[in-house]
């Protein structure tokens, strides 16, 4: 039973996320921890649009959730996962899932890495600019006036791109004119940039004091694309990321190379799913959040995999 595990990053959260959630037992224990932390009507704000896409908000939530749910699936799995990756603030319930720390950590991790990029920030107006149909250079080449950085890399014609307010909608003008799909995401900070640089140079100092075990399996690093296992290069890796470039399309590869049977995408989002089914149509891959009951998910699963 080979299946790989890929935990979703911000921007896709929404009030009917995981709608079962609540009335597993099992997240219950996850679910409170969160909740100590942006309270009970946590699913309530997520219709409050600005609310939802804060980082005090959003990067606790999704670790928190992604969590919960892990905690349902895991003990009704036949086996462990042979790899998992997390995208962007994924990373953290990846690293948690793969038992390099525990689920309380990550949360208490997810509150302070999104204080620090906040305050990274402070007095300006950041985001994410996702860009479509044009290849990275290209991007870089139709705003050489518009300071702009790639912030993640998901596949030859497609990236997402970080900068000031002003500076994303200069260069979604141009870009249009060159036939390219922009689109901003629901993110409020220069992730994964050089804007981020405070945040990565403390978040590394908080990560030294927080004991990291050896993943049970390997982890695809956003920092660098490949897999690792050895806690001094996942505690580098972790805080890397925060201010570079994550190198998604390398992540998918090197979990494509293990030969796994199928790819689960746990948290809010479908889109790692959805690009991964683009990128390798041999290998299934579902969204959780597909799912309307926990039950789906794992009859899929065990549909995909030698159990």
């Amino acid at each position: 039973m080979r299946y790989a595990v890929l935990f979703s990053g911000q921007a896709s959260q929404h009030p009917g996320m995981l709608p079962w959630l609540e009335s597993e037992p099992a997240c219950a224990a996850t679910l409170r921890l969160m909740s100590g932390r942006l309270g009970s009507e946590w699913r309530a704000l997520l219709h409050d649009t600005q609310r939802r896409s804060h980082n005090s908000f959003a990067q606790v939530l999704i670790t928190g959730t992604s969590l919960a749910a892990w905690a349902a699936l895991k003990d009704r799995l036949s086996a462990r996962p042979a790899l998992v990756a997390g995208y962007s603030v994924g990373e953290l319930p990846a690293f948690a899932c793969a038992g390099v720390f525990t689920t309380e950590q990550a949360i208490s991790l997810a509150t302070e890495r999104a204080t620090l990029m906040d305050q990274s920030v402070v007095g300006l107006k950041t985001g994410l600019l996702s860009v479509s149909g044009l290849s990275e250079a290209a991007v870089l080449a139709a705003c050489t006036d518009v300071h702009l950085e790639c912030a993640i890399r998901l596949n030859a014609m497609q990236s997402i791109f970080a900068g000031t307010d002003d500076a994303l909608s200069l260069a979604t003008l141009a870009l249009q004119t060159t036939g390219a799909v922009c689109k901003r995401l629901e993110v409020q900070v220069a992730s994964h940039s050089s804007w981020m640089a405070p945040a990565a140079h403390a978040f590394a100092e908080s990560l030294n004091q927080v004991p990291f075990a050896t993943p049970y399996c390997p982890i695809a690093l956003n920092a660098s694309g490949a897999l690792g296992r050895k806690p001094i290069e996942l505690r580098q890796a972790l805080s890397q990321q925060i201010a570079s470039t994550v190198q998604w399309s390398s992540c998918m590869e090197a979990i494509a190379e293990r030969q796994v049977s199928c790819v689960l995408e746990i948290g809010p989002g479908s889109a790692l799913a959805r690009m991964w089914n683009d990128r390798y149509p041999d290998i299934a891959a579902r969204s959780l959040n597909d799912f309307q009951h926990l039950q789906g998910a794992l009859d899929w699963i065990a549909k995909h995999t030698d159990s």
